[in-house]
């Protein structure tokens, strides 16, 4: 599984491998702090659009400057390694930017894929990867299931 993880040095050599053997490359990021099934059934979703998934995963540093000082819950490491037990996931990479864009233009995926609250203005290496030829998508979330209500959901029951 730890094979799975790697720097975005490391994943340079993989994906190399991967162009060379005709993958098509599927891209996608987030925090995935709190996995739930509104993620598995995105992810799921994701790799049916390709043969290798690939996941940018936000630091512990950068989700606390995306989320606020009580995020993220789990740690960077735990995150990834839980992303990475996934069969249908080839492929785990931390960054510690705030936007993945740096990475999408390393890794120049064949697909680039973000959920339903994201418009194709609004996904960050959108124009870069359709300049080179790739594909954007946008996979509608699975409704009732977020981060953001669990997480409420668990304040609420600590207050009653």
């Amino acid at each position: 599984m730890a094979s799975k993880i790697q720097s975005i040095e490391q994943s340079n050599k993989t994906i190399e491998n991967w162009r060379k053997e005709k993958e098509t490359i599927v891209f996608t990021n987030g925090c995935f702090d709190l996995l739930h099934l509104g993620h598995i059934d995105y992810l799921t979703k994701a790799k049916d659009l390709g043969s290798k998934l690939i996941i940018g995963v936000n630091s512990s540093q950068s989700v606390t400057r995306l989320k606020g000082p009580t995020r993220p819950i789990n740690s960077t490491e735990t995150r990834a390694f839980m992303l990475a037990a996934f069969k249908f996931v080839d492929l785990v990479v931390i960054f510690e930017d705030d936007t993945p864009i740096d990475l999408i233009s390393n890794i120049k995926p064949n697909i680039l894929v973000k959920g339903g609250d994201y418009t194709l203005e609004t996904v960050v290496g959108a124009k870069e990867v359709m300049k080179y030829g790739g594909d954007v998508k946008i996979i509608p979330f699975l409704e009732g299931f977020s981060t953001t209500s669990i997480v409420t959901k668990i304040q609420s029951f600590s207050r009653s």
